[in-house]
């Protein structure tokens, strides 16, 4: 059966989730909150099953939601959440996807009995291929769970912890990790330019070589080493490159302390 919900904060998060529900069907009416701190967006266009308000006020008498998603930035949270106590204690699971907004946060402000999830998506969300890791409250119970399941599998895979401190890691690794192959993009394009290369074939190069090496190994039933060991000729030019790639001070060595480092600062955000 579809769900009511009510989204607060429509900006690029929200609007992608929005059209994933919207496309899947997983709810029958949605009421949005854009609060001004949020730059609205066009998602839903004019769907009979969208509401718009700008803000809790704004609400229709009566509605109550199945789910109350908090899709606002965190610094304006304590704003954001304060007028929503009463949808919580009327049932509603609360699904946050706010950065370093721990279940506890959400406890103190809507009242110890909130039924909480705190999630982790991001960015591919808004093209559909996006991963979500989630941990629950102990006041979840099994179909609100099911409910915010199928809420994020609108815009990707979806996985769950039981530790709610292995959400920073999951920030460190896939939160933040989008920006590391970009960042992979620019350096290889950068590569390709001290070699030689005009500008904009670097580029072209790099940017095809990334998508299409992230769309084979989705694709690709092969773990990701057999996939570089297949690319790899023993003496060849690959792995002349990977020994400089995966020496003790490589790649691997970087990525390590880079996502210790991100998931250091998602804890200090949270605290």
């Amino acid at each position: 059966m579809a769900a009511s919900l009510l989204l607060v904060g429509c900006g690029k998060m929200g609007s992608a989730m929005l059209e994933g529900w919207l496309a899947s069907g997983v709810a029958d009416r949605i009421v949005v909150v854009e609060p001004q701190s949020e730059s609205p967006q066009g998602s839903g266009g004019a769907d009979p099953r969208v509401i718009r308000c700008a803000d809790a006020a704004g609400i229709p008498s009566g509605f109550r939601p199945d789910a109350l998603v908090m899709a606002v930035k965190p610094q304006v949270m304590d704003a954001a959440v304060a007028p929503y106590a009463g949808s919580a204690g009327a049932g509603a699971v609360v699904l946050s996807i706010a950065a370093g907004k721990t279940i506890g946060y959400f406890e103190a402000r809507l009242g110890a009995g909130a039924a909480v999830v705190r999630a982790m998506p991001n960015t591919p969300a808004a093209i559909g291929r996006g991963i979500t890791v989630a941990c629950a409250n102990a006041q979840v119970t099994p179909a609100q769970r099911v409910l915010c399941e199928s809420l994020l599998a609108a815009v990707g895979e979806v996985g769950w912890v039981e530790d709610e401190s292995l959400i920073d890691a999951v920030t460190g690794v896939s939160g933040s990790g989008p920006a590391y192959v970009f960042l992979l993009c620019e350096a290889l394009a950068e590569a390709g330019r001290a070699a030689g290369l005009p500008e904009d074939l670097a580029t072209r190069l790099a940017r095809a070589t990334v998508s299409g090496a992230g769309e084979l190994l989705h694709r690709s039933p092969e773990s990701a080493g057999q996939l570089r060991r297949n690319v790899t000729s023993p003496n060849g030019t690959t792995q002349a490159a990977l020994d400089v790639l995966m020496a003790p001070s490589g790649l691997a060595a970087l990525m390590t302390e880079a996502v210790a480092a991100a998931t250091r600062r998602s804890r200090e955000l949270a605290s």
